[in-house]
């Protein structure tokens, strides 16, 4: 298992038309790109796949469509989170997980639970899912942090809580985590900036943003880092440095989708409240990429 999703991960895009329907076609194109550039497993209705927009009959369509496209050729992990836990458990039970093979699950958010709501969130979580879970930590988006104490316990305690996605951008947290985890527990960076650090400090690989567009280039950066070729790994990042930063100026997935329309992999269309990053970013993100691509 720690084999299976240790890597580069991509939190996919959600492609639109101009009507913003969901755009199959470029949904498969996309898919396919990932795939041939290596990455090591797909996130499917997370953040960056605009899931809070989305319906759950466009869901579960999107749901089927991507199962059906990867065909088994790699892993395929699912977001399947809120803050309503009965809710989630039962959102968890009743959906088709044939060809997931692994829920990523987002801290609840809003409520502001203490660590011990949050620690019987996600054990009601665990106990609901016939697949593997992977916590994932955003306190910047959710108002609640999983702590290093909670996560450990619910690494001890749950046999199917199997990672987390870290998003805190404490090291501290990390760090501590890292020390006192059971051997098989993951630790994955949820920041394309911090893919080497993490690495560095014993953790399992990144869930990227910046792999929609440029998989085989993060998927080349994450393996050297992990096997300790640092110097070869930096290089990388230095090249996509200014794309990394300018990613998320204006918000998530703004940036990483006007880089895929510059590069005629999607349209540029994301559904309110969410809106196309600005044309003065645009402009930077359009050089920035003919940059790379030289």
């Amino acid at each position: 298992m720690m084999k299976k999703f240790k890597g580069t991960g991509v939190a996919v895009i959600t492609p639109f038309k101009s009507d913003l329907s969901i755009d199959f076609a470029a949904m498969g194109r996309i898919l396919e790109h990932l795939i041939t550039g290596g990455v090591s497993y797909i996130v499917l209705l997370g953040t960056t796949g605009e899931s809070p927009t989305l319906s759950r009959d466009e869901k579960s369509a999107l749901l089927s469509f991507t199962v059906e496209t990867i065909g088994g050729r790699i892993p395929l992990v699912l977001g399947a989170g809120g803050n309503n836990t009965s809710e989630t458990v039962t959102s968890i039970r009743s959906a088709d997980l044939e060809g997931v093979d692994a829920i990523l699950s987002v801290a609840p958010y809003y409520n502001k639970p203490c660590q011990k709501g949050i620690y019987q969130h996600f054990r009601q979580i665990s106990m609901a899912s016939p697949v593997p879970v992977i916590l994932y930590n955003v306190p910047s988006r959710t108002a609640s942090s999983i702590l290093p104490e909670t996560c450990l316990q619910l690494a001890r305690n749950c046999e199917n809580i199997i990672g987390i996605k870290e998003c805190s951008g404490s090291f501290e947290n990390v760090m501590k985590i890292i020390r006192d985890k059971p051997d098989e527990f993951l630790v994955i960076s949820g920041n394309d900036m911090e893919i080497l650090p993490f690495a560095a400090a014993g953790g399992s690989g990144v869930i990227s943003v910046l792999a929609n567009a440029f998989p085989a280039e993060c998927s080349e950066m994450t393996q050297q880092a992990l096997k300790g070729n640092f110097s070869m790994a930096r290089a990388i990042q230095l090249k996509y440095l200014e794309l990394t930063e300018i990613l998320v100026a204006e918000g998530n997935p703004g940036g990483i989708k006007a880089i895929m329309s510059f590069m005629n992999l999607c349209h540029n269309y994301l559904r309110l409240p969410l809106v196309p990053v600005s044309r003065t970013l645009q402009a930077r993100i359009a050089r920035a990429v003919g940059a790379v691509r030289k």
